[in-house]
């Protein structure tokens, strides 16, 4: 029997809106307020997310239960697969001293801690967003950065306010596809009209980023840099999504990125180098332990380095890179795909929920089938990586083991936190809950396009998904901008342009971030930290969308 999700249980919407963010409440302030641990909370929102959604809503507890196994599924595949498999890479990685090299190598080329960071956590971090999305660039990022000498809380933080700028255009624009599919509209409007509204912050993010970091007159030193990242980045985006579409164009602005602030470098440097122990505290922070707490080898001096040392250690990222670009390419993934891609249906879920009008434009069965695409999962590529460079760094098959082991170790309570908030997330849509939250922003009348943006902001903070988000809200934007004679193209493309802004304050990329850096138990620090920075962004983004709606020349820009 189908069961029909009612977004009004207690015929009073005020009410329901209450009940509906309980689990959201739980989850966010048991990590900001109470300082759970982060699967403590997440099993606390769970557990709210199942009462809400069985006696709030009425959903019948067999279904409850399947939505919550099928978001854990999620969970653990793929997301807690990437995680797993580039822990292990940097352990690898580690233990032979490589990334020590790779650390040096990053310092000749600049020693100025500021321009590290927007090499690595702007330009990098945005090409693994753009090739596979889905956690993987935060993981890398901030690996990276604790190698070379960041404080965890620096290294999480400012990894997730880093990537922001490509998260609509992540995983070669899966994103703005998937958007295009629930909603009927061109993909081709979608992608441009998100490339106009993330011009500007794309410019900015390398700025905020660094007065994140070492405040604004040390960022003043640097801007230069700042500039050239910014502006080769927000260009090529722009003429990208514009003129080709949504697939390139996070992956070919990074590159631009990179390349354009690397020349730069050959031409300028700072006046004043900030080396990175030289940066301020922020409350709470502290020092990363010395190196043989976090398993770090130190490897050979600087000087001592040949090119044969310098080309092996940059290798096994090298490999990543390529790989993980070769895994997202559409006729990779339909090949392996072909090969083997088992399907498994929820069978006490699939096409057992539905979702209606005004959500949907008709009443429509929400399906439940979870792909273990393993073949193409982005943690394959990465697995496939580490094994590549055990064997060019000549590491014996028990040393690999034995560090596998060890990594697995590492993600165990990480594993379990993703799953219970993909739990949860998946949860709160199948019953409806989502959208009930939803509606309550379509209230807002003539500043729904502020809201409609923070929407999709707060899509992605609880969902953990600019994709998922677009899902989950893409079908509620159109119907509503129709409703208020709004350009649903608009609408539908900021729910994912605000989504960009949540993507730093879910709990999902924390946790990705607090496994990475390896401060496990400190997700309120890292939630604290980029909290506001999230807020405000978003904010920023629905007041360009309001502009866009209702401001001459600005709405010229929304088509």
């Amino acid at each position: 029997m189908i069961w029909s999700q009612d977004y009004d249980p207690f015929h009073w919407q005020a009410a329901s809106t209450l009940v509906a963010a309980l689990p959201i409440v739980v989850l966010l302030s048991g990590i900001g307020i109470f300082h759970m641990r982060a699967h403590i909370a997440a099993l606390a929102g769970l557990a709210t997310a199942l009462a809400v959604a069985i006696i709030g809503f009425g959903m019948p507890v067999q279904l409850a239960g399947w939505a919550a196994a099928f978001g854990a599924a999620y969970g653990l595949f793929p997301i807690g697969w990437i995680i797993l498999n580039i822990i292990f890479l940097y352990k690898l990685t580690n233990e032979r001293g490589q990334f020590d090299i790779l650390r040096d190598s990053i310092a000749r080329v600049t020693e100025d801690s500021r321009i590290q960071l927007l090499l690595i956590a702007f330009c990098f971090g945005a090409f693994f967003e753009g090739a596979a999305g889905f956690g993987a660039p935060v993981a890398v990022t901030g690996a990276m950065l604790i190698g070379l000498g960041f404080t965890r809380l620096q290294a999480s933080g400012l990894s997730l306010i880093a990537n922001t700028a490509p998260v609509a255009f992540g995983a070669l624009g899966t994103p703005i596809v998937t958007l295009a599919a629930v909603t009927a509209l061109p993909v081709e409007d979608l992608s441009a009209l998100i490339g106009r509204q993330m011009t500007p912050f794309a410019l900015v993010v390398p700025f905020w980023l660094l007065v994140a970091y070492c405040g604004l007159r040390r960022t003043m030193e640097v801007w230069p840099a700042a500039l050239v990242a910014g502006v080769a980045f927000s260009v090529t985006q722009l003429a990208i999504s514009n003129l080709h579409g949504p697939w390139l164009a996070a992956v070919g602005s990074a590159i631009v990125s990179i390349g354009a602030v690397t020349l730069l470098l050959r031409f300028w440097q700072p006046a004043t180098i900030m080396h990175v122990n030289e940066a301020p505290l922020s409350k709470g922070d502290e020092r990363a332990p010395p190196v043989e707490q976090i398993e770090h080898v130190e490897g050979p001096a600087a000087a001592a380095v040949g090119r044969s040392q310098l080309a092996m250690a940059w290798a096994p990222w090298l490999i990543l890179t390529v790989l993980i670009f070769l895994w997202g390419l559409p006729f990779t993934k339909a090949a392996l795909d072909g090969i083997f891609r088992p399907q498994i249906v929820f069978s006490g879920l699939d096409q057992l929920v539905q979702r209606v009008p005004p959500v949907v434009t008709a009443p429509a069965a929400e399906p439940a089938i979870y792909n273990f695409n393993i073949l193409t999962g982005t943690g394959t590529a990465i697995l496939l990586a580490g094994l590549l460079s055990s064997a060019l760094l000549r590491v014996p098959p028990a040393q690999v083991a034995r560090t596998y082991a060890g990594a697995f170790r590492t993600v165990m309570p990480s594993l379990l936190t993703i799953a219970a908030m993909l739990a949860l997330g998946y949860l709160t849509r199948y019953a409806g809950v989502d959208a009930t939250m939803g509606l309550a922003f379509a209230t807002t009348g003539f500043f729904y396009p502020f809201f409609g943006t923070l929407l999709g902001w707060l899509g992605v903070a609880v969902t953990g998904s600019d994709t998922a988000s677009n899902v989950l809200f893409g079908g509620l934007q159109k119907v509503t901008a129709e409703q208020l004679y709004l350009s649903p193209t608009l609408m539908t493309a900021a729910n994912s342009s605000g989504g960009v802004m949540g993507k730093m304050i879910d709990a999902q990329s924390i946790v990705v971030a607090s496994t990475a850096t390896q401060w496990f138990g400190q997700e309120s620090r890292i939630l604290r930290y980029v909290f506001v920075h999230s807020l405000v962004l978003g904010a920023l983004v629905g007041c360009v969308v309001m502009l866009m709606a209702y401001v001459w020349p600005f709405t010229l820009a929304a088509g």
